[in-house]
């Protein structure tokens, strides 16, 4: 599933495109993706006027005049591409598509239908199902090392599920926590309240910095990622630990002198570690 940086390129990229544009020609190809897509949608898309761009964990809101904003989420296997091409056939999969009126086209092309569109009033954006209860954006000034401390008192799981908690903090995934947890000198395998004080004050600037590296990179390429003009993102070929599993990382020497990363499955996730450096 896309995590925050790929949810951030995507949201700029239509931003980009989109942003100030009016919208024509909307079409559902069926009545549900995860869900049943809002009743009147099309109809509220065609001749709305594009006025802003928002993104809330791993959700982009495209908001329009008369005040609605459409909620996206790509799911697993979601992805969003824009061509200056409206008259080309539909794609196999594109489940919503609209046109501008500078003649660029929208489709939402979804193969296992995970990915969901609603609607939400934009005054009230932080009050829909899928986004209340949130915690933090990571990338804002709120995600502190108290407020994290704070969230993690007394939580006896890991730090690594306690990190993909939404609640804790918004957006994180598997890929960038385990990164993070990398950078910070710290095991997935740590309990959660012994991280509060010390070894927050380290976590919060990593995981930081490993979000900003990975939106400036344009985002991980998974199996079915794609920006929205097509171009792949790259930040995988910078990954520490990550997928390398035996290798170096950036900072022990790896095999023969050590073991390298080592990979274990938390929660049915690969989690993937360095023993010699993170504690």
């Amino acid at each position: 599933m896309p995590e925050l940086p790929e949810v951030e390129t995507v949201m700029r990229g239509l931003r980009a495109r989109l942003d100030g544009r009016t919208l024509r020609n909307a079409a559902i190809a069926r009545p549900d993706m995860r869900w049943a897509f809002p009743p009147g949608l099309a109809a509220r898309l065609e001749g709305a006027r594009v006025v802003g761009f928002r993104r809330r964990a791993k959700y982009i809101l495209m908001r329009l005049d008369g005040s609605d904003s459409v909620l996206i989420h790509l799911g697993m296997s979601g992805r969003i591409v824009l061509t200056p091409t409206p008259d080309a056939p539909p794609p196999p999969h594109e489940h919503l598509r609209f046109e501008t009126d500078d003649g660029w086209r929208f489709g939402f092309i979804d193969p296992r239908r995970f990915g969901s569109v609603d609607l939400v009033a934009t005054a009230n954006e932080d009050g829909h199902r899928l986004l209340a209860g949130l915690g933090p954006e990571p990338l804002s000034n709120e995600f502190t090392p108290a407020l994290l401390s704070a969230a993690l008192a007394g939580r006896r799981t890991p730090i690594k599920a306690a990190l993909l908690d939404q609640r804790t903090v918004a957006g994180l995934g598997n890929i960038y926590v385990c990164e993070a947890l990398h950078r910070a000198g710290i095991s997935p395998l740590r309990a959660a309240h012994t991280v509060p004080g010390a070894r927050a004050a380290r976590l919060v600037p990593a995981i930081r910095a490993v979000l900003t590296e990975a939106i400036e990179a344009g985002g991980s390429s998974l199996r079915d990622y794609v920006q929205p003009d097509g171009e792949l993102g790259y930040f995988q070929h910078a990954w520490r630990v990550y997928g390398r599993e035996g290798e170096a990382c950036s900072v022990c020497p790896g095999p023969p002198a050590c073991a390298g990363v080592r990979r274990v499955v938390q929660s049915a996730r690969s989690s993937f570690y360095c023993p010699r450096t993170q504690r």
